[in-house]
């Protein structure tokens, strides 16, 4: 049996109907960007992660840069992100022209090590983002209380952890402010590219709404030297039909991992998720880890099974970053780290036989 990593084609061809109805009305609308849909969709994801407010922006870097930006966030300043991340959480820092500073994760796990941090904080730092990486949040609540102890800001990458809870709470609440991604593979995942911004606070949303069009509020009016990052309204349309079903897909997603958690536990080197009692993943991803990663992949994807590496080079080791002068070994856990991982097969439309085929291919690959 074929198993794509990700069918996005049967993702969104499930919601066809809805999918086409909501390009026509925008289509026969005749407006285009910073409409109703844009502010419907706003105040529908709100709500969805339990925030008081939602700003629309044109991608998930954009919906990290801008909150920075909105806080003041610049050069000589610094910020506190995970030494294993997606690249776009340094990005984001250094477009501001703020230093990131790497912490390692929690041994066994993935997520940023709130034992590490106040070893980090310096009277430079501004400001701490934990990645909510894979769908799983960070360990939140010691997080918050150091930042509150030391006047910093908490900024969560919640770009992949669309629904997902730390305590029963939703990710895009747990701190200061959230930045979302809604890139097409995301488990909210748009027809193009996308971002949002959540926050409980009034005046850093109105900030990013000025940031986000250009500096203005009034067209042709510039408060301030702003950016062009805007959710488009066909974009918004979409994530709205999306949205609706988004905790459905999650439960099924939940359901795909349970069956890897059943059918791969006990083979010996294989590494499974862990997941605290405190966390409910919305699994983005379901992410393995084995020291024969490439080969495992490879015999995989002879017997026509997808897989993706997330993501194979750390942050602090690629060219982007060399300035900075870490070198191999600086941050051995995020080394290994991105040497290991291997991410299985894993989406709402997936079935259970797809499963089994997955769980019982890599358990006969290691096995031999």
């Amino acid at each position: 049996m074929s198993v794509p990593f990700l069918d996005l084609k049967a993702i969104n061809l499930s919601q066809a109907d809805e999918l086409e109805a909501a390009f026509k009305r925008v289509l026969h609308s005749g407006w285009y960007v910073l409409g109703g849909e844009t502010a419907a969709f706003e105040t529908a994801f709100a709500a969805y992660s339990d925030s008081r407010h939602c700003v629309g922006v044109a991608n998930g870097l954009d919906a990290i840069f801008l909150i920075l930006k909105a806080y003041g966030i610049g050069p000589g300043d610094e910020v506190i992100v995970p030494s294993n991340t997606f690249i776009a959480t340094w990005l984001a820092v250094s477009h501001c022209g703020a230093t990131p500073v790497p912490v390692e994760p929690v041994e066994g796990g993935f997520n940023l090590d709130p034992a590490r941090l106040e070893a980090a904080i310096t009277p430079r730092t501004k400001a701490i983002m934990p990645v909510h990486l894979y769908g799983q949040t960070a360990d939140m609540a010691p997080i918050v209380a150091l930042a509150r102890r030391h006047g910093l800001k908490v900024i969560e990458d919640a770009a992949q952890a669309h629904g997902a809870r730390y305590h029963g709470e939703r990710a895009g609440q747990l701190g200061d402010a959230a930045a979302f991604s809604f890139y097409p593979g995301k488990n909210l995942g748009a027809l193009g590219d996308g971002g949002a911004v959540t926050s409980n606070d009034a005046e850093l949303i109105e900030r990013i709404r000025t940031l986000r069009n250009y500096g203005s509020k009034v067209k042709y009016y510039n408060e301030v030297a702003g950016y062009n990052s805007r959710l488009d309204e066909l974009q918004a349309a979409l994530l709205n039909v999306k949205l609706a079903r988004l905790d459905v897909d999650n439960a099924r997603r939940r359901e795909i991992a349970a069956i890897y958690n059943e059918r791969l536990a006990g083979i010996a080197g294989l590494q499974l998720p862990h997941v605290p009692a405190w966390a409910e993943p919305v699994w983005h991803l379901y992410v393995v880890r084995h020291a024969g990663r490439d080969a495992l992949a490879k015999a995989l994807a002879e017997r026509g099974i997808g897989t993706i590496v997330h993501y194979p080079v750390p942050p602090h080791l690629q060219p982007a970053y060399a300035a900075m002068g870490l070198r191999q070994g600086d941050l051995p856990l995020a080394e290994a780290i991105h040497r290991e991982v291997l991410s299985l097969p894993i989406g709402p439309t997936m079935t259970d036989a797809e499963a089994v085929e997955v769980a019982d291919a890599v358990r006969a690959i290691l096995a031999a």
